[in-house]
């Protein structure tokens, strides 16, 4: 039987089955119009049909669209009502997941307050409120409680809002904070009097929402971004009223590298972090007068990275220097802190990645990854003492919480497992006891004894063994039967750790498997898990991925006709991958803002993250790099082959992987694929990168992604 003669039988069995079901047939889906574009590199011509669906920000942003604009909207709105249509008879499941998700969330909630130069901080939510509400009281006796910023009242009249960097002067009479309305991650600073409870009426544009103060509070340090590329490039000083943008104190001219704030925990000096992939460079500052200049601790150099921080006249640093892949912990005097004059703490080791350290008067805690997982040493600097935290569970993830004084002895860090939900505990680092402040409560008749997860290793087809975490509700029967859903992020050396997501619970009560594979891109098992997922070895990420679903078919876990995979950003270019490779092992996949045209964008500087990426995925300018990536490309490599059913999800105004990429893609997988599974795609005309910006509202994207899948599984209820 022909192709053509195959898929009109499959479209007249599909229409019965929707009409018995109660379900309207689909309208046809959109078609995007061809224009094809013609793009050279290395002798290598590659045809791109859809490269018109490109708009500029000026485009984006004009009261009056012009003609060109105007058609990439249309077809954006085509896709979303088509999506719309197909997904019209789950309007109740998704309601019903809506509903669920929200009704776990405690709608009167509050962060544990933390002790900072005299004040108590914490965060409020209330009842039927999307954002925070940030409030502070002062450290004594009948002291009263004052508000320092409610967000929903930023928030009214407003499709996005998202605010970063609240940050109160060290004299405790200003607020900062960054704010954007556009989902650009483009933020204004604005400033508010605490004393009098005004607004100031100047503020400052285009930064990346940080800032610290200057030890006198009138004067503070800032990160401008570049207008086009979003790169963070310019470190500037700031004079409370003074109006303009300031005094330029320093400028990173090469474009692969961005700049960032931070301040040490003595608080006497802010440093500049300029930073790549590959190397770091770190400018000391004096907190106490700006304009002073600044000192470099050291000069860049490729592949070396380093970070710093400063306690009771000493700095101590984090550091790659002379080979130690997982890192080593140095310290220096405050009146030379260059390489020269390092001396080494905490030495490197081969099975241990040193990932990050925090600084007190009598102790030192670093965080370190031991085959994958989080632990947190406590050390005395008199070297009496030596002890990791125990945290009793077989997967789990553990981190640093606030801890912004030197002096105590109390240790906050968060802890949290596939099975137990986010907490925040204070450690005695003397006496060693625990004392939970807080463990997320979760509604709607949860209890963690119900679920169970477990931690595997899978042999890749190069004989690497993958980690991979699962967890399911009991009663869970290993016959292939239970649909499962497989989770992986894989790059920037970002770890996917298996942490609590209440969100998942819906999946799992109904008969769901939820598992992460702990795919090579990521550092899980350290530096070199890393090094052995990017550039030219990228290709790992994705038969990793490929061999975990494998494994949890042929080990009863699942099997192919209830196997789902999700990844977003980077993890988008992973679902675009595997389906490429291996289609045939998936019934369905949600790819959110998927990064899938990568050669394209990574030729073209222009496109915000593109320069400084050259590192983590290669530099298609050099022929070498160029072939590798577009052999793995998602766009570039749809086949005319048999694809799963397809969900794809992005914002309009995303500036970490722009809308015409997941548009494209979609649009060539509908003229190219040769089955007649659900391809859809659902555009927020409203938002970024990150989804809506309210803590309930993002969850409509979230039952639409289960719906999709709960739906395909079977499960309707």
């Amino acid at each position: 039987m022909k192709r053509e003669s195959i898929k009109m039988v499959t479209v007249a069995m599909t229409m019965f089955f929707m009409l018995s079901c109660g379900r309207a047939p689909l309208p046809e889906p959109p078609v995007a119009e061809k224009i094809p574009v013609e793009l050279e590199k290395h002798g290598h011509t590659r045809v791109d049909n859809y490269h018109w669906m490109r708009l500029s920000d000026e485009q984006k942003k004009a009261e009056e669209p012009d003609e060109h604009t105007r058609k990439v909207t249309d077809y954006l709105n085509e896709e979303n009502q088509y999506t719309e249509a197909a997904m019209r008879h789950s309007t109740r499941l998704q309601e019903r997941l809506f509903n669920e998700m929200t009704e776990r969330i405690k709608k009167d909630d509050s962060t544990v307050p933390y002790l900072d130069n005299g004040y108590y901080y914490r965060v409020q939510y209330y009842e039927d409120k999307e954002y925070p509400v940030y409030y502070r009281i002062e450290d004594r006796d009948g002291a009263e409680e004052e508000l320092l910023l409610d967000v929903n009242k930023l928030a009214e009249g407003q499709a996005y809002c998202q605010v970063v960097g609240v940050t109160v002067s060290p004299d405790n009479k200003t607020l900062a904070y960054g704010i954007d309305l556009l989902s650009r991650r483009m933020y204004t600073i604005r400033f508010r009097d605490l004393e009098t409870g005004q607004y100031h009426d100047y503020e400052i544009e285009n930064t990346n929402g940080s800032v610290i103060w200057s030890s006198d509070s009138r004067n503070l340090v800032y990160i401008a971004r570049d207008p086009n590329t979003l790169r963070s490039y310019r470190a500037m000083a700031y004079t409370l009223g003074s109006g303009g943008v300031g005094d330029e104190i320093f400028t990173e001219t090469d474009e692969t590298f961005s700049i960032y704030l931070s301040r040490t925990k003595s608080r006497e000096y802010i440093l500049i972090n300029s930073s790549h992939t590959l190397s770091t460079e770190v400018r000391i500052l004096d907190a106490g007068d700006l304009h002073s200049g600044y000192t470099i601790m050291q000069p860049r150099e490729r592949e070396h990275e380093y970070r710093a921080d400063h306690l009771n006249g000493r700095f101590y640093v984090l550091t790659n220097m002379g080979g130690a892949q997982n890192f080593k912990l140095m310290e220096a005097p405050e009146s030379d802190p260059a390489m020269t004059n390092w001396s080494e703490i905490i030495p490197h080791r081969e099975n241990v990645l040193l990932q990050g350290f925090t600084l007190f008067d009598d102790h030192l805690v670093l965080n370190e990854r031991i085959s994958g997982l989080n632990n947190l040493r406590i050390m005395e600097w008199d070297g009496m003492r030596d002890h990791y935290i125990d945290f009793g569970e077989e997967t789990y993830t553990a981190g640093f919480n606030v801890n912004p004084s030197p002096s105590t002895k109390t240790l906050r860090y968060s802890y949290s497992s596939l099975t137990t939900p986010s907490s925040v505990i204070d450690y005695d680092m003397e006496s060693r006891e625990k004392r939970v402040m807080k463990e997320e409560e979760v509604l709607g008749g949860f209890r963690k004894e119900d679920y169970s997860s477990e931690r595997l290793w899978v042999e890749a087809e190069d004989g690497t063994m993958v980690p991979l975490s699962l967890v399911y509700r009991d009663g869970f029967s290993r016959d292939g039967s239970a649909p499962l859903l497989l989770y992986a992020y894989g790059s920037y050396g970002i770890s996917s750790d298996p942490g609590f997501r209440s969100n998942i619970i819906s999946l799992l009560d109904r008969g769901f498997v939820y598992a992460i594979a702990h795919v090579r891109g990521g550092s899980e098992l350290g530096r070199q898990w890393y090094e052995d997922g990017k550039l030219l070895n990228k290709k790992n990420t994705f038969t990793d991925f490929n061999d975990c679903a494998l494994y949890l078919i042929e080990n009863g876990y699942t099997s192919s006709d209830n196997l789902f995979a999700m990844g977003g950003s980077a993890g988008g270019l992973l679902i675009g991958a595997v389906i490429n490779m291996r289609p045939e092992l998936y019934k369905g996949v949600v790819a959110a803002v998927p990064f899938v045209d990568i050669v394209t964008t990574m030729l073209d500087p222009t496109i915000p993250l593109t320069t400084f990426e050259w590192d983590e995925w290669g530099d298609p300018r050099e022929e070498e790099y160029y072939f590798y990536m577009l052999s793995y490309s998602p766009y570039d490599q749809v086949k005319e082959q048999d694809y799963p059913n397809i969900l794809v999800t992005t914002g309009f105004w995303d500036s970490q992987v722009q809308y015409w990429e997941p548009a494209k893609w979609v649009a060539k997988l509908r003229d190219m694929k040769s089955d007649d599974n659900i391809l859809i795609m659902d555009t927020n005309m409203d938002t970024g990168h990150g989804g809506a910006s309210g803590r309930f509202e993002r969850l409509r994207l979230t039952a639409l992604q289960y719906a999709f899948m709960l739906d395909l599984a079977g499960i309707r209820r």
